[in-house]
């Protein structure tokens, strides 16, 4: 998924010109109007070369095949942007379909036993043991047991996750691999329901549905066409009643030419592009509206635990209290923690190694682990000596140092406020009846979270933070973080209303999450980015999802989203402009024979009429092609004001869509006037 698949591949163009030919079909062209209208043109052409007598056209062959293959090449070229840009989709799903293989599954019975059956006998609901080395038969969520994961195969990502029973990290992928341990995974979807089978469904583009965005300039496009239409009809009896001979074929090629056959012809392409890119960034867009509503996205909420945060809380550093030293803080919590299988207790291991500091040795055989309790609010360690370790909350601590005849050092209520004020949990460590000190929990803030919030800042897009944090807690976490402003002590229905408040004053909402408790919020926003490490609950409510679950990605999909607007509004432009350009060089040619003062207006100083609709009909069929490249590629964002924005396409698109058909047509023209 990762590896982008090059818009040049041998493979991929040769598909792509076959079905240029195959989307010749009347009834596939009526859903692109523009289009339609320059193949009924041709067919016409077509016609007339066939029956010349019947439409009085004798002697025009030369010009006729001209014209007729002009224009076929005109809708071919159309037919190839779009088939080009499918392409791409499809050999995305191709390769997916290559990570979708048939395995087995150990399916555990209602007796205990396992029973190996094909992944596409499994059904929603059944229990799978899965072991090292074994693939995940199935989309499901993990029930018992932790294992490390290879994703590589759904996210390109190398580096294997770490996924166990319970919270919002459990739900597993389909054909992804166990490398180490085991897990039990009850199955979430029926055959051909997988979040894979859903993925390669949606790069392949089969079920693409065309944005507002799009079908408003569909409308904007048919309009045109219908007006010049009308133009082209009543150009007819101007030029009988001024004594200039019009042939069917060169009215044909005029309205062709006025119409706007460059967007016409590139909209689709853009619009599967547009999903396309997302695509490449490892996001899964469920839509291409998802993918336009990015771009014009005004503020965007985040989860902050798994989302702007790790999401476990680690150790960062051991505090003292009282006459003790760090070191005797740190080895007391690691004979405390070296029964801990809990991300807490770990990172307590963890940080001993990285302060260089020795675990003192213990001979575990003989030791009482004593295991964490919501009653007692601790856990901890009973050694053979006699001696009693224990860690947890620091009210807790306090009670049971007090209980062992102990004494409460004076700085320790100090300590441990300090570190709540900086969004961080305090940890109590004892053994026996002294309070050694307090480790640091703190749920790490991701890196560059910062610079990627300061990035959309600067696009205009509002960041708001959502945690069921206390109020300080969430304050420290957002301000080393760098967002907008955060609600803390939020639940699943706060999420929802500060979405609602910010889509009522007009604004387009981004939600990204990961957890079930996201997915009725991931629903309700404009854009909803789930992360794909979260629950199933989650993914099915967004409407798009991320595969390497980095909430930061929004940032790309916004810039793709305002490159697909961004693009279709520069190639419109350039398509209505390039009209001027084409207008001067057929209507003073048509009409110069019989009205000597148009020849003011033959300010190309084209050749012939004939020359002149022939070179403007050869321009209007080679622009496709060569703009196909920024039709896929995109036109760059730069965050700028809209206005400075608007000018500076205007200037680009506008101006050149002006220029450079007057040097593409005057050019032709004189390779035309060389052959004849």
């Amino acid at each position: 998924m990762s590896q982008t698949t090059s818009i040049l591949s041998k493979g991929i163009i040769k598909d792509a010109i076959k079905e240029s030919f195959i989307k010749l079909n009347p009834i596939y062209m009526m859903k692109n109007p523009v289009m339609f209208v320059v193949e009924m043109g041709t067919i016409i052409v077509l016609l007339m070369m066939c029956m010349p007598n019947y439409f009085h056209a004798e002697g025009a062959f030369g010009y006729n095949l001209a014209v007729f293959v002009i224009l076929l090449f005109t809708i071919l070229f159309a037919n190839f942007a779009e088939a080009l840009a499918e392409g791409r989709g499809k050999a995305q799903a191709d390769s997916l379909k290559k990570t979708k293989q048939e395995t087995m599954a150990k399916v555990i019975q209602k007796d205990e036993r396992i029973k190996s059956v094909s992944s596409s006998d499994l059904r929603k609901g059944d229990i799978v043991l899965v072991e090292t080395g074994d693939l995940i038969p199935g989309d499901g969520e993990i029930i018992e047991g932790l294992a490390s994961i290879d994703e590589s195969a759904i996210t390109g990502e190398s580096a294997p996750v770490i996924k166990e029973a319970g919270g919002d990290f459990s739900s597993v992928t389909g054909g992804t691999r166990v490398i180490s341990d085991w897990i039990k995974v009850k199955i979430q979807t029926d055959p051909g329901e997988s979040f894979l089978d859903k993925m390669i469904a949606l790069v392949e583009g089969a079920k693409r549905q065309k944005t507002p965005n799009e079908i408003a300039l569909n409308i904007l496009l048919i309009t045109l066409t219908m007006i010049f239409l009308l133009v082209v009809v009543t150009v007819y009896p101007i030029a009988q009643y001024v004594g200039v001979k019009l042939t069917i074929a060169t009215l044909v090629a005029l309205l062709v030419c006025l119409i706007p056959t460059t967007i016409g012809a590139l909209l689709s392409a853009i619009g599967i592009a547009g999903m396309d890119r997302v695509t490449r960034f490892n996001v899964l867009a469920m839509s291409g509206k998802a993918v336009e509503a990015a771009g014009d996205i005004n503020t965007i909420i985040l989860d902050k635990t798994g989302t702007i945060t790790f999401g476990n809380r680690m150790a960062s550093e051991f505090v003292p209290v009282g006459k003790s030293d760090m070191k005797e803080v740190a080895q007391v919590a690691g004979l405390g923690s070296i029964k801990d299988e809990t991300p807490e207790g770990k990172s307590v291991i963890q940080l001993m190694k990285k302060l260089d500091i020795p675990q003192i040795p213990l001979d575990l055989e003989k030791s009482e682990v004593v295991e964490f309790k919501a009653e007692t609010r601790m856990s901890g360690i009973n050694l053979p000596s006699g001696e009693k370790i224990r860690k947890g909350a620091v009210d807790a601590i306090k009670k049971w140092v007090v209980e062992q005849g102990g004494t409460i050092p004076a700085d320790l209520e100090e300590k441990s406020n300090q570190i709540a004020s900086k969004g961080g949990t305090p940890l109590a460590v004892a053994k026996d009846n002294q309070l050694f000190g307090l480790i640091y929990l703190k749920d790490t803030v991701k890196p560059g979270m910062r610079q990627r919030f300061d990035e959309l800042r600067k696009m205009g897009i509002k960041t708001i933070m959502c945690t069921g944090d206390n109020p300080m807690t969430a304050k420290t976490i957002a301000e080393e973080a760098g967002v907008d402003d955060f609600i803390a002590e939020s639940k699943p229905e706060d999420k929802i209303r500060v979405i609602k408040e910010e889509q009522k004053q007009g604004k387009l909402v981004a939600m990204t999450g990961d957890g079930t408790n996201d997915a009725p919020a991931l629903a309700q926003a404009d854009v909803g980015l789930a992360m794909n490490s979260g629950t199933i609950a989650a993914k099915e409510a967004g409407n798009m999802v991320d595969l390497d679950s980095d909430p930061t990605k929004i940032i790309e999909v916004v810039s793709i989203g305002k490159q697909l607007l961004m693009t279709r509004g520069a190639l419109t432009t350039f398509s209505i402009a390039n009209d001027i350009a084409k207008y001067f060089a057929i209507i003073p040619a048509m009409f110069t024979i019989a009205i000597p003062k148009m020849e003011v207006l033959n300010i190309m100083g084209l050749q012939s009429p004939t020359s002149a609709i022939l070179s403007a009909l050869i321009f209007n069929a080679i622009i496709i092609p060569l703009l196909i490249p920024l039709a896929m590629k995109g036109v760059k964002y730069i965050p700028m004001k809209a206005s400075k924005l608007l000018s500076r396409n205007l200037f680009i698109y506008g101006v050149g869509g002006i220029i450079v058909p007057f040097i593409g047509i005057k050019i032709i023209d004189l390779i035309i006037g060389l052959m004849s």
